[in-house]
């Protein structure tokens, strides 16, 4: 035990117990600076033979101060140190920390959400640390902890574990994790001061769930969701109204309310604790954010308006036009070199030094979506313009590429429809991909039939124009397969076009439209898909141009015509290519 008091009673460790030993004294009970250093002298006397050890001071100390707790106990996690890759903690993960001493020590409310960007370390901050103070101290008997998949349900239990196991909390508290004495599994880690942690998968019910000790029964008393949400929450209204009345009817539910008597609290109510970002407007987050009984805490990467500062910032838009440069050849690692080249005028302040500048700004101008989304948790721009800019390029031009694959890609509507202006476009795209890698819209067109025999003609006509398409995709839900069966009989009827061996991709469109089109919307924007000055008809573009979500847009037909073209023209497979799509310059074209 000698040996591990050496490593626990360090000078380090003293300096830190001191100094918020020293910090509570002024802040929590008042004394001046002077009244507060002697304070602490006297108690590092007192407690000299019992600095660390069980009920010692590092204890005391701890179970009134969370921060201290984490940054003593849990150590190895939080401080860098020559033994491990730690970064520095920045001034958010104290704040969060500050906000959980209010709930736990202060109790001044009971729900709380954190809304942080994605890399925030907010698992370790929050579920981890919060744990491990909890139970250490069975200032919660039974937490749950809900994670969206079960696999990060595993995680957390298993982080939790070996936290506890750490020679510092061991030495204070001893050993809290006894396998053969108590339960101990992937989901479950009960611990030998008769406390327990639960994880959860979203999916899972935790109606009726409840910890049964030597010391009674106890309902959870403190509850964690993180990340508790998934893309199929969020792809219908109905998706999303589904897992937040799921959260009130169900998991709210499952807590307890605050005992009093004569006015006095006698057990705090269950504590809420959600953590994550938000995925769309509307969605459990969203809603969470909304509802009065939760207290936010909300931060995002950067604390200014980034497309502000990208749009008018010439040196990001230099990189940003090295970085799509189609004509180098290695445009990610020119860019990134132009960045360390200009660093010092291109920097800016982020929330935390892990965060890199040119690599954040990649992924705002690669998936300016994602990035609103998941760094600046910022869904409320929805209603916007999804498509910013768009690169044009003469035919000529563009037909000089050696194109890999080629196909046609059509958005169905019906016909005879009565209201002409509101009702849905056939839209068409024969798109190829090339050699460098950039996708090519050859051809985009709406069209309007008042007869279904009209849009047949207009396929054939496609196919005879573009003699290299291999592919056409066509969604079922309006004609179920006749229109592919109608085509492939006129096709068998010409000599022309019999020999081509089209495949036909005919499927039912179950995908959200919103998410799928929102997969090519930085490669617009930044001109990896590149339009046909002479054949994408205004209109089209316009109608991409336009799109805001299915929820603000009047067509969508366009967009989703285009998106469905590039997603699938990487996976499908060309069999007995044509020398034409080999060398288009061979034949002089």
């Amino acid at each position: 035990m000698s040996n591990i008091s050496d490593i626990i009673n360090t000078k380090e460790n003293r300096q830190l117990l001191r100094k918020y030993l020293y910090k509570d004294f002024i802040e929590n009970r008042n004394l001046t600076p002077d009244q507060a250093k002697q304070k602490v002298n006297q108690l590092m006397i007192k407690y000299k033979n019992n600095l660390f050890g069980k009920n010692g001071l590092a204890y005391a100390l701890g179970k009134r101060s969370f921060e201290y707790f984490c940054l003593h106990f849990l150590q190895d996690f939080f401080i860098p140190k020559p033994t491990n890759d730690v970064r520095p903690l920045a001034p958010v993960h104290y704040e969060i920390w500050e906000e959980l001493e209010n709930i736990y020590l202060k109790n001044t409310h009971d729900k709380q959400l954190f809304i942080l960007p994605r890399g925030c370390a907010k698992t370790s901050i929050i579920d981890m640390a919060l744990s491990c103070f909890l139970h250490c101290y069975r200032k919660s008997i039974f937490t749950l902890v809900l994670a969206n998949r079960e696999l990060d349900a595993i995680n957390f239990v298993v982080q939790t574990k070996t936290a506890m196991q750490n020679p510092y909390i061991k030495f204070t508290f001893g050993e809290l994790i006894q396998p053969k004495k108590r339960v101990v599994n992937k989901l479950e880690l009960e611990l030998d001061n008769d406390t327990k942690i639960q994880a959860y998968s979203s999916g899972s019910s935790v109606r009726g769930t409840a910890y049964i000790s030597s010391k009674g029964r106890s309902r959870p008393t403190t509850i964690i969701a993180d990340d508790y949400i998934s893309e199929a929450d969020i792809i219908t209204d109905e998706a999303k109204e589904k897992k937040y009345n799921k959260w009130l009817k169900e998991v709210e539910e499952a807590g307890d309310k605050a005992v009093y008597r004569n006015g006095k609290l006698i057990k705090p109510a269950t504590k809420f604790i959600i953590l994550g970002t938000p995925l769309a407007k509307g969605d459990f987050i969203d809603r969470i954010k909304n509802n009065p009984d939760y207290k936010v805490f909300q931060r995002s990467v950067v604390d200014f308006d980034v497309d502000e500062y990208f749009e008018n910032h010439s040196l990001w838009q230099q990189f940003k036009k090295i970085y799509f440069d189609n004509k180098r050849e290695k445009s990610l690692e020119d860019a990134k070199k132009f960045y360390f080249e200009n660093e010092e005028k291109m920097r800016f302040p982020t929330i935390w030094e892990k965060y890199e500048c040119w690599d954040l700004a990649k992924d705002y101008f690669n998936k300016r979506l994602a990035f609103m989304q998941e760094m600046m948790c910022n869904v409320d721009n929805i209603g916007e313009k999804w498509f910013q800019s768009n690169r044009i390029q003469p035919k000529k031009d563009i037909e000089s590429h050696k194109f890999i694959k080629t196909m046609l890609a059509i958005d169905t509507a019906g016909v005879k429809n009565k209201d002409k202006k509101r009702s849905d476009y056939f839209a068409f795209v024969v798109g190829s991909l090339a050699d460098n890698d950039f996708k090519y819209v050859r051809t985009g067109q709406i069209r309007k039939f008042d007869d279904f025999n009209e849009y047949i003609k207009h396929v054939i006509k496609l196919i005879k124009d573009f003699d290299d398409i291999t592919h056409v995709y066509i969604e079922k839900n309006t004609y179920n397969g006749l229109d592919v069966e109608q085509i492939q009989n006129e096709l068998n009827k010409n000599n022309e076009l019999s020999n081509r061996n089209i495949e036909f991709i005919n499927e039912m469109q179950r995908k959200n439209k919103d998410d799928k089109i929102s997969t090519i919307v930085s490669d617009v924007n930044n001109g990896r898909i590149i339009f046909c000055e002479e054949r994408v008809e205004k209109e089209f573009l316009n109608q991409v141009m336009e799109f805001r979500g299915q929820q603000f847009s009047l067509h969508d037909d366009a967009a989703d015509a285009l998106s469905e073209f590039a997603n699938r023209i990487d996976e499908i497979e060309i069999k007995n290519k044509r020398i034409k799509t080999f060398d288009r310059k061979i034949l002089g074209i």
